[in-house]
């Protein structure tokens, strides 16, 4: 159940990294909100999920799911651009993150 709820704190990583940009600086009020409570919600999920998993590996996985999470949604809702190198490095990331998994205790 741990690894759900890390999965789930990863993907609100991804949500409030992707408002960030949204918040203009934080002066914009409902995206700077969006993006204060789906943090909070990230954290406190990233602190449960901790309670079983080791932290150092339930946060390079978090990390690594809110990165590409973020990176996905650049490309594929913002419009940014994507270089090959980067698609590239962001193949290895998931493979890393799948490796930390895989080889966790």
């Amino acid at each position: 159940m741990a690894w759900i709820i890390l999965i789930v704190a990863g993907l609100f990583e991804v949500v409030w990294a992707s408002l960030l940009d949204s918040t203009r600086g934080f002066t914009r009020l409902w995206p700077s909100l969006g993006f204060l409570v789906t943090l909070a919600i990230s954290m406190y999920l990233l602190s449960v999920a901790t309670r079983t998993i080791p932290i150092g590996t339930g946060y390079a996985v978090w990390v690594g799911i809110g990165a590409v999470g973020a990176f996905l949604v650049g490309v594929f809702v913002k419009g940014d651009d994507a270089g090959i190198g980067q698609v590239v490095a962001i193949a290895g990331l998931v493979a890393a993150i799948i490796a930390v998994k895989l080889t966790a205790a």
